[in-house]
């Protein structure tokens, strides 16, 4: 049975909401005499212009309010984000990240959603295995697009093989019927060496395109492997032969693509240039940066705002000794730009490669970085002023890494203030200078 919770939690200020005197602790009952179970039936219902609210006060009394809802907005936050509780994963896949993780850390990074409702409302890529037909039609009826869809294969046999379950081959049926209905669609592709690459990764494209403009973008990313997979599928990481074999594969159906539909479409994450040593596309080839949150073009994107930002320097004295921590895989791109910052200003920057010890395995990407691995390497080492590290390094807006210490921890442990720095030119440029750059 379905966990609703419609009790709300804030009313944002000067909100129609405000106005109407709903008060937080209130409960939202029904929405123009219609029960909803979840925020997607919530903003569904209350996109209209006059919106009757059926109201249970804190202290039991019922109330019916009317407003005209001129925002499309207005002004309710509930206690669970959702209403309903988010869905979580029935797959076991061969690939799995999570299935991946050592014993001990916080049980909400254990927890695996696959809600459809978080791939609208936060970016989140699902499989579409937990959906029943009634749920399809209903998206369908309430405009739910973009949808974010994590597709590994449209072969249904490989799928069901790759997410260990028997309903995964209905994704790419699923997804036509999206397109028909006008739901527009990113993708992504969790690549395996020797799994869907190849023939399959070139049967998958072929298919997806087909759907496009529907589809609107693909991601490519590598399969990421830790140390901890014992009993798991046996998977093989990519070497720099395979990523250069990917890399040349997915080129050519760019280009084709290019050619046929005016867009590539298809898009590799940077792990796969770096793991070749090949250099970054140019920001062309990324058409806008479409799948920027899954790794694809983010140090193209950088390295053209560090362009810009580095004209903006002045020429003065900065006094200023700084530490940048990054992980293995990005370290020479960050040494390169540090280099070129120091030959304009007299600014000390030291880049310091963080190992990843915690994971292990073939983990090399900052955004995977933990705070004790900071701690370990760099606690003999010499640190100036300041260190800057990442923004994706930290799971949320408290300062934690992934395994559960926090900035502070890491600052009192090294003595340095820390400061995280979003993937910028512009902001990098100014956490590292100390002021605002003057346009």
């Amino acid at each position: 049975m379905r966990k609703v919770n419609t009790t709300i939690k804030y009313i944002e200020p000067y909100s129609i909401a405000e106005d109407a005197g709903i008060e937080v602790g209130d409960k939202l009952i029904s929405i123009n005499g219609h029960d909803f179970h979840d925020i997607l039936e919530y903003r569904y219902l209350t996109a209209e212009y006059e919106v009757t609210l059926e109201i249970l006060k804190k202290d039991g009394t019922t109330e019916v309010i009317t407003v005209e809802n001129d925002y499309d907005d207005i002004g309710i936050e509930f206690e669970e984000g959702l209403i309903d509780e988010a869905q979580s994963c029935r797959n076991k896949c061969i690939f799995c990240f999570i299935d991946q993780l050592p014993k001990g850390m916080r049980e909400t990074v254990y927890f695996k959603d696959d809600d459809t409702r978080l791939s609208f409302l936060q970016g989140n890529y699902v499989t579409l295995t937990n959906m029943s037909d009634e749920e399809i039609d209903r998206l369908i009826k309430m405009r739910v697009s973009p949808i974010n869809v994590s597709v590994q294969a449209t072969n249904p046999e490989l799928r069901c093989k790759m997410l260990n379950n028997r309903f995964a081959g209905k994704c790419y049926d699923i997804m036509k019927k999206f397109a028909a209905n006008n739901i527009y669609m990113n993708c992504q592709i969790v690549l395996c060496p020797e799994i869907n690459d190849g023939k399959e990764l070139d049967r998958s494209i072929s298919e997806l395109a087909a759907l496009f403009p529907n589809v609107n973008s693909v991601s490519i990313v590598p399969v990421g492997l830790t140390r901890y997979r014992d009993g798991l599928y046996p998977l093989k990481p990519f070497t720099k032969e395979t990523s250069a074999q990917t890399i040349k594969q997915v080129e050519t159906w760019q280009k084709k693509l290019y050619d046929k539909l005016g867009t590539r479409l298809i898009y590799l994450s940077d792990e796969f240039y770096l793991n070749a040593e090949l250099p970054i596309p140019d920001v062309e080839v990324y058409e806008g940066f479409p799948q920027l949150e899954n790794g694809v073009g983010l140090i193209a994107s950088m390295a053209e705002e560090f362009d810009s930002a580095i004209k903006l320097v002045k020429n003065k004295k900065y006094d200023r000794n700084v530490t940048l921590v990054t992980g293995e895989a990005a370290a020479s791109f960050i040494t390169g730009l540090s280099e070129r910052l120091m030959e304009k200003t007299d600014v000390k920057i030291t880049v310091y490669a963080i190992k990843n010890n915690f994971f292990g395995g073939g983990v090399n990407v900052s955004g995977l970085v933990t705070g004790g691995d900071i701690i370990d390497q760099l606690k003999d080492k010499p640190i100036g002023d300041i260190m800057l590290i990442p923004h994706s390094m930290l799971r949320d807006e408290d300062g934690i890494f992934l395994d559960d210490l926090t900035v502070s921890d890491v600052e009192k442990a090294l003595n340095v203030k820390i400061e995280p720095v979003i993937n910028d030119g512009y902001e990098f440029i100014e956490k590292i200078l100390g002021e605002e750059l003057e346009f």
